[in-house]
Parts: C-alpha cells; sequence; structure tokens
C-alpha cells in the first residue's frame, strides 16, 4: 500500500484494520473504509491513500447539512436525480477514489445503476459536486482536487470557502470562475431550475 498522506491537522490515533496487502485493489479499497466506517479515506489517480479522521466543527457540519438540504428540496421537487451525502464515494476514471461533500448524479444515470454499484461506490463522475472548505483545508489542494474531478467527468463543481464568502465554480472549457455569497448561484444546464444565495443558508 502506497503510504498514506497527513497533514498535521488530520493525524489522529485510531485502530485501523488493514490487510496485509503492498497496495488495495478497488475491491480490497471497498472493504478497508466498510470495515473503518468514518475514517474519512480518498485514494488519489497515484495510489496514495488520503485520510482524515478528524471530526469537523458543528459550524461546518451544519452548513454542509444546509448545502445537502438546498439541493434536495429543489431535487424533490423536479425528482431530477440523486443526492449523495458526504459518505459517498465514487471511483474515477483516472483511478482515484473520491469523496465529495455533495454530489447529485441525474435520474438516467441513476436507473442506468446496479443495486451493487449502488450499495458500493459507483464507477462514475457525479454530474454535479460540492467541496466545503474548512478552516483547516487548504485552499490550494482543494482547487486542485476540483479540476481533477472537472477532468474525470463532472459537469459542474462548486468549491465553497466561508472564510472568504466567495464560491469557485468549474465546468468543462470554461476558465474558473468566482462568486461572493451574496450573489446568486444558478445551477445553469446541470442543475435546471436550480439556484441559490449561500449568505441565505450559509453561517460564516
Amino acid at each position: 500500500m502506497a503510504n498514506a498522506i497527513f497533514t498535521k491537522e488530520h493525524i489522529m490515533f485510531i485502530p485501523l484494520k488493514i490487510p496485509a496487502y503492498p497496495s488495495f485493489s478497488d475491491d480490497e479499497l471497498v472493504a478497508f473504509c466498510m470495515a473503518n466506517p468514518g475514517l474519512g479515506v480518498e485514494r488519489n489517480e497515484y495510489d496514495q491513500l488520503y485520510i482524515n479522521a478528524t471530526p469537523t466543527s458543528a459550524l461546518i457540519s451544519s452548513n454542509n447539512s444546509e448545502l445537502i438540504g438546498e439541493l434536495g428540496i429543489w431535487n424533490r421537487e423536479y425528482k431530477a436525480g440523486k443526492v449523495v451525502d458526504s459518505n459517498g464515494a465514487f471511483f474515477l476514471g483516472d483511478s482515484s477514489m473520491r469523496v465529495p461533500d455533495v454530489a447529485w448524479i441525474h435520474i438516467d444515470r441513476w436507473n442506468a445503476m446496479s443495486k451493487a454499484e449502488k450499495r458500493s461506490f459507483p464507477r462514475m463522475a457525479p454530474d454535479f459536486i460540492i467541496e466545503l472548505k474548512s478552516e483547516t483545508d487548504s485552499l490550494r489542494y482543494l482547487q486542485k482536487k476540483m479540476i481533477k474531478w472537472i477532468e474525470n467527468g463532472v459537469r459542474l463543481a462548486w468549491l465553497v470557502c466561508p472564510d472568504s464568502q466567495t464560491t469557485y465554480i468549474y465546468e468543462p472549457d470554461k476558465p474558473q470562475l468566482a462568486m461572493h455569497f451574496e450573489e446568486t448561484l444558478s445551477g445553469g444546464e446541470v442543475l435546471v431550475g436550480f439556484s441559490t444565495r449561500l449568505s441565505d443558508i450559509l453561517e460564516y
């Protein structure tokens, strides 16, 4: 297994159940995550594991719930797809396994998935994702991660940064756009009919 990468903020002593293999296959990585729920594991395209075992603050958790709720209210009305929370992982085309804070999958793609895929980590990029920056997150790392999401097939991605009250918007073949929380965000052609103003729902 490749060396796990930790930052100072992420170090936490916790018992792990790690199989005796030099590296994880996709199935072994799923089994490892299922055996260690709540560990916060991601894998990059170089087979390196990122582990964040630190619980989030009440403020970040509340803001994440608000983002999920806002998307969920729209989705309940339009029945356009499925909302996935921050425990949902995805195997991407570059062999990475990543976990967004919020994800949305179009209903046609969701219905095309088998029961086995839905009960595991699907091999697909969501149509839309949100990453919510916490106080300890590196903005540079998250911006690189957003580019990876887009390169792997995500159609719309928002990086929400409460500390600067800024949302960075990523779409394929378009320049990055930055919008203030007071401005209205639109779901465009991906989330048709969805809009929100983050200053109305987030605390910062």
